[in-house]
């Protein structure tokens, strides 16, 4: 076990104000495999002031100045890629596969996006005789999940350090490993102190302080809605800027014309990957409802072939989700999905046979699930898949935007004109037809209560700018 108690902050690594640790649980084992400080609020006020001080100068570079600090980070992450899929590995569960051909680089494509649309971002245009800025909004509180770990936060750090702001960083106190190299690799690129700082800790203590605090002027969140309403709670006594990327419940449209075989089996597995812990995760399948019997014996086939092991196993297609309380969260929604007469087509209750220890969920299939049904309408965040019949197009829009989520939807069709025509009536941020896969280049965020603001490519710096307005610049 290993212990981390310092925080990254003003370019070095500082003792925190307070005493308090917190333990990293290794999920595939339920053991600590180290400990972490945890922050306060007097850390957060430590962070804050320090990137301050660095605004004053960052926010003044030029953007080849930050295009070169940004080609920096890439390479000092490039070079630390296998340490970082080790530790998502071992603290979130995936597995090493997945950690490493996905998990790890997707935060260094992010990075990289973000350096790619800095080269042809403009940041002043004329109209009339005014000059328009887009000017960096200042300090931002980046405020990352566990699932992702550096997908989400480099989605936010490549477009903060693009723009010209600083940042304070609270990753999830479940992934912090991943995080403390990735401090690690800012510091070895030569981020200037007090650009990046980072602060480990708790929500309700280090994620609300950075919220409420008067030195923060943005905020980006990704997590649960429930965690992105408190952020907006607690930051609009400052009115500062809030980016929300939060939960899904993300329909599955399979049109009476396509491939039923091919589209349940191919989403039943993307369901799966990441032991069922994405936010855009297809987790509503709807076909027609005569049927439901045949999707549904093609995705318990499909289910029932997931191989669930330990994150070390070459094998193993999906490991432990991440927590006690996230298996307990699953484990009590399949037991309502049963109690409410769903038909469970396979998995259940109860770790994969095998699997004595460890965060273990086994890959469950529903069937005739009515869309009020509990499962139907909450984010259950685990390999657990909800087939709902529909009686025509129509139906089948109605169903899939009757949630209060609007994060992702699929759709498969026959034809990608008829997808696409679908598609444009579902009330989501992303719609993949045919099996699209996603794209970081593209603009990623919800409707309704799953966010506000876009991530991802170009778009995702609209969030960390300013418009100023200089009127009679030049004459007319």
């Amino acid at each position: 076990m290993t212990n981390h108690q310092k925080f990254y902050i003003d370019g070095q690594w500082v003792d925190p104000q307070r005493e308090g640790t917190l333990d990293v649980i290794n999920p595939a084992t339920e053991e600590s495999i180290a400990t972490i400080a945890a922050g306060s609020p007097d850390d957060v006020d430590r962070a804050v002031s320090a990137a301050r001080r660095a605004f004053e100068s960052y926010s003044r570079t030029s953007a080849r100045e930050r295009g070169e600090l940004l080609a920096r980070v890439i390479g000092a992450y490039e070079a630390r890629l296998p340490e970082l899929a080790a530790a998502i590995s071992s603290e979130m569960g995936a597995p090493m596969g997945l950690a490493t051909s996905l998990q790890a680089p997707c935060g260094l494509a992010h990075l990289a996006n973000a350096r790619a649309a800095l080269e042809t971002f403009s940041f002043e245009e004329r109209v009339g005789g005014h000059l328009i800025a887009r000017e960096p909004v200042g300090v931002c509180g980046l405020i990352t999940p566990w699932n992702w770990p550096m997908n989400q936060l480099a989605a936010k750090l490549g477009p903060a350090l693009a723009t010209g702001c600083t940042v304070v960083v609270k990753p999830s106190e479940v992934s912090p490993l991943s995080a403390l190299i990735l401090a690690e690799v800012m510091h070895d690129a030569g981020v200037p102190a007090g650009v990046f700082n980072m602060i480990n800790g708790d929500g309700p203590t280090v994620g609300t302080a950075i919220a409420a605090h008067p030195g923060v002027d943005m905020v980006s969140i990704t997590g649960s809605t429930r965690a992105g309403v408190s952020v907006a709670e607690h930051a609009a006594k400052t009115v500062k800027r809030v980016a929300q990327e939060l939960g899904g419940k993300s329909p599955n449209i399979i049109l009476d014309d396509a491939d039923l075989a091919a589209a349940v089996a191919r989403d039943t597995f993307l369901l799966c990957m990441n032991s069922g812990q994405s936010c855009n995760a297809p987790s509503r399948m709807l076909v027609p409802r005569a049927r439901v019997d045949e999707a549904a014996a093609i995705a318990r086939a499909t289910a029932e072939q997931i191989k669930v092991g330990a994150p070390g196993d070459a094998a193993t297609q999906i490991g432990p989700v991440a927590s006690r309380a996230q298996f307990e969260k699953i484990q009590g929604l399949i037991k309502q999905g049963i109690e409410a007469g769903a038909k469970l087509e396979c998995g259940g209750l109860g770790r994969p046979e095998g699997l004595a220890r460890g965060f273990y969920v086994k890959p469950t299939v529903f069937s005739h699930v009515s869309n009020d049904m509990v499962i139907a309408q909450t984010e259950i965040f685990g390999p657990v898949l909800c087939i709902i019949g529909y009686d025509d197009e129509d139906d089948a829009v109605r169903i899939a935007n009757e949630t209060e989520y609007g994060l992702c939807a699929y759709v498969s069709a026959g034809t990608l004109e008829r997808a696409a025509a679908i598609a444009r009536r579902v009330r989501a941020g992303t719609v993949h037809l045919n099996g699209a896969s996603v794209d970081l280049g593209a603009p990623f965020g919800g409707y309704k209560r799953s966010g506000n603001g876009r991530e991802f490519g170009r778009w995702g710096f609209e969030d960390y700018l300013e418009t100023k307005s200089m009127l009679g610049y030049s004459a007319s």
